[in-house]
């Protein structure tokens, strides 16, 4: 927020406006009145049926292999009726699509080399392993025959884990978002054999639905286009990314001196109390992010201002916002830890998909939070945080895994997911478990009872239909603290002190039946950057708890990062490893190496590991490594940190970053 802040003060740069889709590629050619593709977000997910047809080239039949399970220690062996060369890379999500009927290809030369032999476009889908609409488009186009022989005759088909190849993700996303508005995950680009794009947008359809082009239209006619009209559609391609090349250029004005820090201070703080919504918290209505950087920065302005109202103010905003959120349902609170969002404006029902980057950053501010106000709550939670992370997140190595998937099958059995099933409750579910009758307790109120009063959990379910478009959450309950521990105490006339007692038997037992529930897929890729971020979680509260076995953890984690994310021979950090099948630590071949937030997050961790333990070693790397991002991102010309290496000639745009995680 700061760095927004001082760039629109001092930058130059101007920003591209958005720019038409190339609407000629989708449409027909005698059908000029066709509406261009324009996806701010995907529409319902639309069904469609198969139709077998040969299989696409390229692509092996009834190839048996073991795949990695979400569940430790576990592999299974499946035979599949295609194989793509996908099947020997280490990303879990390109192991989602190794059997497709489509001829993927990893990023690299091998598919650069054979768009430009073959002198065919390409289609490049990003995405990661616990994207719903990513499961969505698979399962409606990527696994459709037809749709996969289409793609792979007349396409370079690649696929890219957003997480493994942030830059590449930047560079077409900035592409999409300036050229129909919209941005998000599933990300569809085609791009001429030189990898300049020329149509882009996110999910797609299978076929044609309520006005809307389905895939199959849209690859018809930009094969049409391409075969056609190409040059009109490459030059047009040309102009929009040399816009971009200018409108997403980032220096400081010469000779100008940045804005005072109070100043920007001041400035952001304006910016986040004028979106603050004040009834739950929160900087908008909904959906509703966790966003703890803009959290910590009100705790940071009000040490600086405490003995004034703006202080005040924004210390208020911060504690309310990470009370209401630890009270509810984007709050695990069975299994601990934090959903990716919440959909409604009362952090009640989440997108149930847990990030290992957000669980880090909020077990932070939760510690903060905890030191400014001297609140147990906070403490508490950033312990919870921390315990999920290392039951459910954690390699024997000392890694950290990147995210837990929103969707899971029903426990009921059938190949189905739904989003929350691992996560949700019936009442008579809740009633099954906790049957007992209270001694002392109004009305011979069950344990059920008292339990289904404090988490808002109802008859027919707590999830309203508009929260619920799919009606994957009907009669289900999502936990949420309705009232406080004195007044479900006096509801039932018990003590406070038998209340958490219940409450905490009672998630206990849920606990135990969760684990008999199919887990949702486990993403094992472990990334530099966001265990740089966990790295920093532990050790700052194991440091302000004076907990000795989350400052081990935190060593743990900083000896993982030396051993397997740093090239000491190159002197560079690597930006992922991977979880092989016999639970060892694997890498791919060359590596990718580590971009600008992999040191900034590292770097970061290491001196709070330093700060923890006073331990030398560390803060000597993180000064070693403070050198290597200078010379490896530093614009000496412009000022200001690349996102990537400026010098990857396949990376179009050198961005960089607008706004961190921290």
């Amino acid at each position: 927020m700061l760095r927004l802040a001082w760039r629109r003060s001092t930058s130059t740069n101007s920003r591209v406006g958005p720019a038409r889709v190339f609407s000629a590629a989708l449409r027909g050619a005698d059908s000029p009145q066709q509406r261009s593709v324009k996806r701010s977000g995907p529409p319902p997910g639309a069904r469609s049926a198969s139709v077998l047809v040969q299989p696409a080239r390229g692509l092996s039949i009834s190839v048996s292999m073991s795949m990695a399970s979400g569940v430790e220690g576990s592999s299974s062996s499946t035979t599949h009726r295609h194989t793509n060369r996908l099947a020997k890379e280490k990303s879990p999500y390109l192991l989602q699509h190794a059997h497709n009927p489509v001829d993927w290809y990893p990023w690299g030369q091998d598919a650069f080399d054979k768009a430009k032999n073959e002198d065919k476009p390409i289609f490049l889908s990003v995405g990661y392993s616990t994207c719903h609409w990513c499961h969505v488009m698979e399962r409606e186009s990527f696994e459709d025959e037809e749709i996969g022989k289409f793609l792979s005759d007349n396409f370079v088909c690649i696929k890219v884990d957003r997480e493994e190849r942030p830059d590449v993700d930047k560079v077409y996303m900035t592409f999409v978002q300036a050229t129909s508005g919209g941005g998000g995950w599933p990300m569809s680009v085609w791009l001429a054999p030189e990898l300049r794009p020329f149509i882009g947008g996110t999910y797609f359809p299978p076929r044609d639905q309520r006005g809307r082009p389905g895939l199959k239209t849209v690859l018809s006619r930009i094969t049409e286009q391409w075969q056609n009209n190409r040059t009109a559609l490459e030059s047009s391609g040309v102009r929009i990314l040399e816009a971009l090349k200018k409108g997403t250029s980032i220096a400081a004005n010469p000779g100008e001196s940045p804005p005072l820090a109070p100043d920007v201070a001041n400035r952001c703080f304006q910016q986040l109390a004028h979106s603050y919504e004040e009834e739950y918290g929160g900087f908008r209505d909904a959906p509703k992010f966790p966003t703890p950087v803009n959290l910590m920065f009100l705790m940071t302005y009000w040490s600086v201002n405490c003995s004034t109202s703006e202080g005040d103010e924004a210390l208020q905003m911060a504690l309310h916002t990470l009370r209401m959120m630890a009270l509810g349902g984007i709050h695990d609170h069975v299994a601990q830890g934090f959903h990716r969002y919440s959909t409604d404006s009362s952090w009640h029902v989440p997108h149930f998909e847990k990030m290992l980057y957000d669980q880090a950053q909020l077990a932070v501010a939760y510690i903060t939070a905890s030191q400014v106000s001297g609140e147990q709550l906070f403490a508490d939670v950033a312990k919870d945080i921390l315990l999920y992370v290392s039951r459910d997140l954690s390699d024997k190595s000392g890694g950290f895994y990147s995210a837990e998937d929103a969707d899971s099958v029903l426990a009921s059995g059938g190949p189905q997911k739904r989003e929350g099933a691992f996560c949700v409750w019936t009442a008579s579910e809740v009633r099954d478990l906790l049957p007992d009758v209270v001694e002392g307790a109004t009305g011979a109120a069950t344990q059920a009872d008292i339990f289904m009063h404090h988490y808002g959990v109802k008859e027919q379910g707590n999830v309203a239909p508009e929260q619920d478009p799919h009606g994957e959450l009907q009669g289900q309950n999502v936990l949420i603290v309705r009232y406080s521990m004195e007044l479900t105490a006096a509801r039932f006339g018990v003590s406070v002190e038998k209340v958490n007692e219940l409450l905490a038997s009672a998630r206990a037992k849920m606990a135990e039946v969760r684990k008999s529930r199919p887990r949702p897929h486990l993403d094992t890729k472990m990334l530099a950057s966001w265990n740089g971020l966990m790295l920093s979680a532990y050790a700052r509260v194991g440091a302000v708890l004076n907990d000795k076995v989350l400052l081990e953890r935190a060593v743990q984690a900083g000896n993982f990062l030396e051993e397997h994310l740093w090239d000491a021979e190159q002197q560079t950090i690597l930006r992922s490893c991977y979880r092989g099948d016999q639970m060892e630590v694997q890498q791919i071949s060359p590596p990718i190496s580590g971009f600008l937030d992999d040191y900034a997050f590292i770097i970061c961790g290491l001196l709070d590991l330093y700060e923890a333990t006073l331990q030398t070693k560390w803060l000597q790397w993180a000064e070693e490594l403070q050198l290597r991002q200078d010379v490896m991102f530093w614009d000496d010309q412009g000022g200001g940190y690349f996102c990537s290496n400026p010098n990857d000639s396949t990376v179009l745009l050198q961005l960089k970053e607008e706004y961190s995680f921290r």
